[in-house]
């Protein structure tokens, strides 16, 4: 089944990338008149925000940009931000507890892969909680490093979360449905223009979701409430501001760390199916996360050619974990010994503000479209941790894995000790960009952008008082090229590069982990093409590159919160996307990417021997993920859909010793509009009832698995 699904993805492949930001900054670029059917395809001639500040097409990047619009994620079902972005070509993300979004893309993950919301990088992947679909317009994905347009960071690639905004028209929405597992949402979307006549104009939006469930592993609840609010101004012809606020309150009872794989831990890993949705946490585990996001969007235009963006932004989080996390079977897998007390706070702000100038002009007679900016801001954590019997000698009890009792939280000796702050740290960032388009001929276009990035950093162990102060200079650029064939196909290359802080994100870094070390640099080279065929009816990407990060770290396999440098990594492969009307009626959409991922230079040291992983492959990488989907109109209002999604093994060890196997799960969708309002779907989810791992826990060796079967009946309504 693997090989007929890969093989139908290089055919028909890929996603229906729709776009773009509606942004008075985005001056008139050359634009290309799609036709009808183009239109459903990737719509490779609208701007996108992802990519370039210059309001560049997906066709005009030279880069491979990736969208999830709002049409796309009602279309396959997604219900938070990750299932957006798992129908991007290479992505593969998860939400295992303390690693918030986990995503991998282009052979890297974790920290080098930049999670943007609304363009504004918190700089800590544990903020990234897969938070409810209702309030995204659309989900955008760049491949490879992207420093020059977001900082430092991101050599695997950006994922940018983009909520809805006001607009200027009335319009209003709701959605309910229910699922396995007792799961609910409820949401409502509503959009009004305030007053009329002359004078400045108001609009105002709001949207809200509030979904609940119990999880399909044993005593995980989950209830959370996603606020999307904003206000557009119309001031003048020329002047416009937009304020908006978000606002998330989850809070997950018993959460689940992971299900214990079986002795001997070597080779293929497995876990006793029996026992799938045993939570081995106790019974009042808590995971609770508070944050709102505040933006005050200016924008001022000039005159046609000409315009000016200030974004002031703020963020104000609070995340608190209260588990025991770690759990491990005897030699003979009869008894499990449950460990690792994690009780933690973190209180997490961040204040910045960006200003950007936008022109579009010339340049030697040749038309050049600049972009100038600035930007500040100041990222401040501070985190309150207790974590007690880490070592596998001193378990907190040890259970019979078919029956047990999950016991208190307050019943494990320790517990009850005074809050304390035990690691602070202030990340001051001072930027200055510029990006340029000019085309050198009516065919051929060179895209140039530099990012000056000056770090300021300061860390402070509360516990012994002991502090250290450090500040790194990063410059990152972009070179491209792209050459238009023709109005449907181009031709683009590009060299990026990136800068990456030690350890791999600051904002938790430990004064172990930054210590002496300099900045990782990554550096890309891809080529590639965009382009439609058969009359409009299909449209396409391809993608070749070669990453290569440099001076990089990793956790260290035997001291706690230490930081080894691993050298070198090089990541080549292949993205491939495309998106196909079969019929007037049948729709295949599909994406394939396949990547070779290895360490060049890295050392372990395993009890004081230093052991070289040359050519081994980093953990949780898969080498390819596919995604296929068939639609389907049977009649004026009956839709029928189909998908599937395949993911191969990963290693869980540095020595490649230990790996989770592949999985394809299967989906499908019926959805009936019961008039030009209302419509209903049914939707079915991994069909097959795989039982898969989306996620394996390096220092726990814990399967995070995966959804079992599930169906989901839910009623849109839209007037």
């Amino acid at each position: 089944m693997t090989t007929r699904l890969v093989c139908t993805a290089l055919l028909v492949g890929a996603c229906r990338f729709a776009c773009a930001e509606d942004s008075s900054l985005e001056l008139p670029a050359d634009t290309v008149t799609a036709d009808t059917l183009s239109e459903a395809g990737l719509k490779l001639d609208q701007p996108v925000a992802s990519g370039s500040r210059l309001g560049l097409s997906l066709r005009e990047n030279p880069a491979s940009v990736s969208i999830a619009d709002r049409a796309q994620i009602e279309r396959i079902g997604a219900r938070n931000f990750q299932d957006a972005a798992n129908s991007l070509p290479g992505v593969n993300a998860s939400a295992p507890p303390g690693w918030g979004g986990y995503v991998s893309y282009r052979g890297f993950n974790g920290a080098q892969i930049g999670q943007l919301f609304n363009g504004i990088n918190l700089q800590y992947g544990g903020a990234a909680r897969p938070i409810g679909a209702w309030i995204y317009d659309r989900v955008e994905l760049i491949g490879g490093p992207s420093s020059f347009l977001n900082g430092s960071g991101a050599v695997g690639g950006s994922l940018n979360m983009i909520t809805k905004l006001a607009e200027r028209e009335d319009s209003l929405e709701a959605r309910v449905s229910y699922a396995r597992y007792d799961t609910w949402e409820t949401a409502i979307g509503i959009n009004r223009a305030l007053n009329e006549g002359d004078g400045p104009r108001h609009y105002a939006r709001l949207d809200y979701s509030r979904t609940n469930t119990n999880g399909y592993i044993d005593r995980q609840e989950n209830g959370a409430n996603n606020l999307a609010f904003s206000l557009l101004s119309d001031i003048n012809d020329q002047l416009t501001h937009t304020l908006a606020i978000e606002y998330l309150d989850e809070k997950e009872d018993s959460p689940y760390w992971g299900t214990p794989v079986l002795q001997p831990l070597s080779g293929k890993l497995h876990i006793d199916e029996h026992n799938r949705f045993n939570n081995y946490n106790v019974e009042d585990g808590r995971y609770e996360q508070r944050t709102r996001w505040l933006r005050s969007i200016t924008d001022y235009r000039f005159n046609d050619a000409t315009a000016l963006r200030n974004t002031f932004y703020h963020y104000r989080g609070q995340r608190d974990y209260r588990n025991l996390e770690r759990y491990i079977y005897n030699a003979s897998n009869t008894e499990v010994d449950r460990l690792a007390v994690y009780r933690q706070r973190h209180d997490h702000e961040v204040n910045g503000d960006r200003l950007e100038l936008i022109h579009a002009g010339e340049l030697f007679g040749r038309t050049s479209d600049w972009a100038f900016g600035l930007e500040y801001s100041s990222n401040q954590q501070t985190n309150y941790p207790l974590s007690l019997f880490n070592s596998p000698s001193a378990p907190v009890d040890t259970v019979d894995p078919n029956d047990f009792a999950p016991g208190h939280w307050d019943d494990i000796p320790g517990v009850d000790a005074p809050r304390t702050k035990g690691r602070s740290t202030w990340v001051d960032t001072t930027s200055a960009f510029v990006e340029n388009r000019t085309r050198l001929t009516e065919q051929l276009a060179l895209i140039t952008a530099l990012r000056y990035d000056h770090i300021d950093f300061e860390v402070l162990d509360h516990a012994v008082q002991t502090g250290l102060n450090r500040r790194w200079d990063a410059f990152t650029g972009r070179l491209g090229l792209i050459y238009d064939i023709n109005e449907n196909v181009s031709l683009y290359s590009q060299y990026s590069t990136s800068a990456e802080p030690p350890g791999g994100t600051l904002t938790s870094a430990s004064i172990a982990q930054v210590g002496d070390f300099d900045l990782s640099t990554g550096r890309q080279v891809e080529v590639g093409s965009k382009f439609d065929f058969l009359d409009g009816r299909g449209s396409a990407t391809a993608a070749v590159y070669r990453i290569v990060r440099k001076d990089i770290s990793v956790p260290s396999s035997t001291l706690p919160n230490t930081t080894e440098q691993a050298g070198q990594q090089t990541s080549t492969g292949v993205e491939l996307a495309a998106s196909l009307w079969l019929t007037p009626k049948l729709l295949a959409e599909g994406n394939f990417a396949w990547v070779d991922a290895q360490y060049d230079e890295f050392n372990e040291v395993i009890s004081g021997v230093s052991i070289s992983r040359k050519g081994k492959t980093p953990i949780n990488i898969p080498d390819r993920v596919a995604n296929l989907r068939l639609t389907y109109d049977v009649a004026p209002t009956w839709q029928l859909g189909a998908d599937a999604r395949y993911v191969s093994a990963v290693y869980a060890d540095y020595a490649n010793t230990m790996w989770v196997p592949s999985y394809t799960v299967y989906g499908a969708f019926v959805s009936h509009r019961l008039d030009d309002h209302t419509e209903v779907t049914l939707r079915g989810r991994n069909l097959t009832d795989e039982v898969y791992a989306r996620f394996i826990h390096q220092s726990n060796t814990q399967y995070y698995l995966g959804e079992p079967r599930s169906f989901e009946l839910a009623l849109h309504s839209r007037f």
